[in-house]
C-alpha cells in the first residue's frame, strides 16, 4: 500500500519539552464517553483511573460521534428526535512547535438539533452536517459557533425523506439523492451538490445503494454498490470521481467505511465475514481480508497509523496491518457476541485512547483495556448498566501553571 503523509489532528500533537517554558509541564490525558444501550445515559470517564467524571441524562439511548477536534461529542437520540451535544472539556491549542493541553469539566450543552429520525453525523473541516431521515433535511452548523454558544444552522431540504447523508465543502454541500420511486425503503441512488443558495441542483453523480462515508487525508469516500465515490475540494466546488470495485473481488459491497489517519486509505466491510482495504492511489485499490468469524466492529489507530482493529463475534480482537493487509495478532477478550438478531443489540465497540485500545463489553458491564504495543489485556473498567457505544478523546500537550 502506498504511504501518504497526512496532517494529523491537534490531538496527535505531542508537546516539545525541549522548548517548553519553565512553568510548563508535559501531560497526557484521555477521556472516554460511553453511551448505555438501554438507558438514556452517557457517562464521561477518566481513561486512566476509570473514575466517572460526569453522568449525563438524555431523553433516549444514544449513538455517539465526536467532532474532528475532539472538543464536542454528539449524542444521536434517535427515538427522541434530536442530537444533543456534550463538551468534552478537552482542547489542545496548536502552537506549531508544541500544543497546550487544557482540561475542563465535561458538560451537556444547552443546545439541541431536532428533527425526525436523526441519522448521519459528518464533520468536515469544522462544518458539521446532521441528516434527518424523516424530514429529508440537512442541518449544518459550525463547531466554532457551538463553542461560542451561537449554534446558528444552515438548512437544506432534499427531494424527499430518505436514509441519507451530507458533507459540507465550504459553501457547497454534497447531499444524497433519494431513490426516485421508493425513497423510504430503498437506499439513495447518488449525490448532488447544493450551492450557497441551498438549492440542490445540477448533475447527479451515480452511486447506487449509497450507504457509508469516511474521510482520509484530502479525500472523502462514499460507498456504493458499484464502488466508491471519491470527493476532493476544488476551486469550483467538490471534485467527484467514481472508483469501480476490482473485478477480482467476489460479489458484494461496502456499506460502512472508516478513514485511515496518518496513512491515506479506507477500511470497509465487504460481506459479513470480511473487510476490504482501499488505497485510492494504488493501481490495485481493493484488498479483501477474510476474517475467522463474522465482523462486529472495526476502528483505525491514529497514533499507530499502520494498524486497525477488528472485533469478531467469537469474542476476539484482531490487529490488522494495513500495509501488508494481514491479521498480525488476535486476542480472545469476551464471550461470543452473535451477529444474529437486530442490528442494535448490545455488542462490543472499539475506541483507541492513546496507547490503549478500549473494547466495550456490554453484557458484562465493563470496558476492556488492551495495550496497543504488546496487544495484551491490561485491565477492566467497570461501568454501570450496559456500556455500548464509546468514543475516546484526549492527547498530549503542555499544561501551564
Amino acid at each position: 500500500m502506498t504511504r501518504h503523509l497526512l496532517t494529523f489532528s491537534s490531538f496527535a500533537i505531542t508537546a516539545s519539552l525541549l522548548t517548553a517554558p519553565a512553568l510548563a509541564e508535559g501531560k497526557t490525558a484521555w477521556r472516554l464517553f460511553v453511551a448505555d444501550q438501554v438507558a438514556p445515559v452517557v457517562r464521561a470517564l477518566d481513561a486512566k483511573s476509570g473514575d466517572v467524571l460526569e453522568t449525563f441524562k438524555l431523553n433516549a439511548p444514544a449513538g455517539l460521534s465526536r467532532s474532528d477536534s475532539g472538543r464536542l461529542v454528539f449524542a444521536n437520540e434517535r427515538d427522541a428526535g434530536q442530537f444533543s451535544v456534550i463538551s468534552s472539556g478537552v482542547s489542545i491549542d496548536d502552537h506549531g512547535d508544541h500544543g497546550d493541553l487544557k482540561l475542563e469539566k465535561p458538560a451537556l450543552l444547552d443546545v439541541k438539533f431536532a428533527g425526525k429520525k436523526p441519522s448521519h453525523f459528518v464533520d468536515h473541516h469544522g462544518q458539521i452536517a446532521l441528516f434527518f431521515d424523516g424530514d429529508g433535511v440537512v442541518k449544518i452548523v459550525k463547531e466554532s459557533d457551538i463553542l461560542s454558544e451561537k449554534a446558528e444552522t444552515r438548512e437544506i431540504k432534499v427531494a424527499s425523506p430518505h436514509h441519507g447523508v451530507a458533507v459540507a465543502f465550504g459553501d457547497n454541500v454534497l447531499v444524497s439523492e433519494p431513490h426516485p420511486t421508493d425513497p423510504v425503503e430503498e437506499l439513495p441512488v447518488g449525490v448532488r451538490i447544493a450551492g450557497a443558495d441551498n438549492a440542490v441542483t445540477g448533475e447527479l453523480y451515480n452511486c447506487p445503494d449509497l450507504h457509508g462515508e469516511a474521510a482520509s487525508g484530502s479525500i472523502v469516500a462514499i460507498a456504493c454498490k458499484s464502488g466508491l465515490l471519491l470527493v476532493k475540494s476544488g476551486n469550483d466546488g467538490p471534485q467527484i470521481e467514481h472508483l469501480d470495485y476490482s473485478k477480482s473481488l467476489p460479489e458484494g459491497k461496502s456499506s460502512t467505511l472508516v478513514g485511515g489517519q496518518g496513512l491515506q486509505y479506507f477500511l470497509g466491510n465487504y460481506g459479513p465475514q470480511a473487510v476490504v482495504l482501499i488505497d485510492p492511489a494504488s493501481e490495485d485499490a481493493f484488498r479483501r481480508i477474510e476474517l475467522p468469524a463474522r465482523r462486529v466492529h472495526f476502528a483505525v489507530d491514529s497514533a499507530r497509523p499502520r494498524f486497525a482493529y477488528i472485533f469478531t463475534e467469537d469474542g476476539q480482537l484482531h490487529q490488522l496491518d494495513v500495509v501488508t493487509g494481514s491479521i498480525e495478532k488476535s486476542l480472545k477478550l469476551t464471550d461470543p457476541y452473535s451477529m444474529d438478531g437486530h442490528w442494535n443489540l448490545p455488542r462490543p465497540r472499539i475506541a483507541v485512547a492513546g496507547d490503549d485500545i478500549i473494547v466495550s463489553d456490554p453484557l458484562k458491564g465493563r470496558l476492556q483495556v488492551v495495550d496497543a504495543g504488546s496487544f495484551e489485556k491490561t485491565r477492566d473498567i467497570p461501568v454501570e448498566g450496559t456500556p455500548y457505544n464509546v468514543v475516546a478523546i484526549g492527547g498530549s500537550g503542555e499544561v501551564h501553571e
